[in-house]
């Protein structure tokens, strides 16, 4: 355990990034469970899974660090709820797989729910004072939308508007409802690095022209800008001449450019990266202080547009990227390295990263 402070200078020219100690240590990741993820947003699935009334579907937040279980449901008012899946009675899961029903039950006593997850009766319970008490209901687990992408936290420190606010001013135009999941160009990626060295790479542009050769080809790497928000960050590429660009409204501050990507980044852990024909979304889950599990989905919006421009080759772009995040777990390990400096012109965004880190796990 390194038992030094973390502490980033604020004046990007005067600090360091953190230590390679950092990456390893698994006291800090330990404590990452409670002070990063739990209080944070977290994606969880496309709402439009629950596609009628009655629907229901099981989910476990963030596999590997915060493993809560449960459940999204969709009442006969199409209202849909995030509830808590462990039974209030005995703490059984109730829910085991995705279906449609009136009522939540659990399959060890017979404890009824509605599906708003308010208590409605319970076998033998004849006599109980107090029965049924507020406690005795489902937990309703926070939840929010943008489009048909449904968000959870367990303990949220902040307003999911405060997170998801860039995202809509930039590309709330988009018509996200429209667009179609594609499981063909979605899959989940394992790699022995720690959660934070992919956040680390995906916040900057930097390494573009060394790693990225067929990025690099289609993108004015000249002109890629990053921009940063209380939490989040967006870095913006631009196409080059003849290759695939959004046909931006006159509202947008881009108007008139030929803009290739808009990549997000929103805390802690999760990146929404738009393309003229449609969305791809990172989601980096940690599995262990060096092990992470990136769920890579995709949405698409204008098919004509797959395969060219910053969009495509994607597959290719994780496996350079997640070369590179390898490589750097093996190099903070070193006993020759410390800590590292910051280019105030191309990593910005990751020292906001680890300030927000450093805040949250000084």
């Amino acid at each position: 355990m390194d038992a030094r402070p973390l502490v980033i200078d604020p004046d990007i020219t005067r600090a360091s990034t953190l230590p390679g100690s950092f990456y390893t240590d698994t006291d800090r990741f330990e404590r990452s469970r409670e002070r990063v993820f739990a209080r944070s947003w977290q994606w969880a699935l496309d709402a439009r899974e629950l596609d009628g009334p009655g629907a229901h579907r099981p989910l476990a937040l963030l596999p590997g660090v915060l493993d809560e279980p449960l459940v999204f449901t969709r009442d006969e008012a199409g209202v849909l709820a995030c509830l808590s899946n462990v039974c209030t009675h005995r703490a059984n899961a109730i829910v085991a797989a995705p279906g449609r029903s009136r009522a939540l039950v659990c399959r060890y006593h017979g404890r009824r729910f509605d599906l708003a997850g308010r208590v409605q009766s319970m076998p033998c319970f004849e006599g109980v004072q107090g029965f049924p008490a507020p406690s005795d209901d489902l937990a309703r687990v926070p939840h929010a939308e943008l489009g048909p992408l449904a968000f959870v936290s367990a303990a949220p420190e902040h307003a999911f508007e405060r997170l998801i606010a860039p995202v809509r001013e930039r590309v709330g135009w988009l018509p996200l409802d429209a667009f179609t999941p594609a499981p063909e160009r979605s899959r989940a990626y394992e790699f022995d690095a720690h959660w934070a060295l992919y956040c680390d790479n995906y916040l900057e542009g930097f390494h573009i022209p060394f790693l990225h050769g067929g990025l690099n080809a289609v993108i004015e790497f000249e002109s890629y800008t990053t921009e940063l928000f209380e939490l989040a960050t967006l870095q913006i590429a631009r196409s080059k001449p003849d290759e695939p660009a959004f046909d931006l409204p006159a509202s947008s501050p881009e108007h008139g450019e030929r803009i290739g990507a808009y990549y997000f980044w929103l805390w802690p852990n999760l990146m929404l990266n738009f393309y003229p024909w449609g969305l791809s979304l990172n989601h980096v889950q940690p599995l262990g202080v060096a092990r992470t599990r990136v769920v890579f989905q995709s949405w698409i919006w204008k098919p004509e547009l797959c395969d060219r421009g910053a969009g495509s080759g994607l597959h290719t772009v994780e496996l350079e990227d997640e070369e590179a995040v390898v490589a750097v777990q093996r190099g903070v390990r070193s006993r020759f390295y410390s800590a590292g400096r910051y280019s105030p012109a191309q990593e910005a965004g990751v020292h906001h990263f680890h300030r927000l880190l450093a805040e949250r796990l000084a």
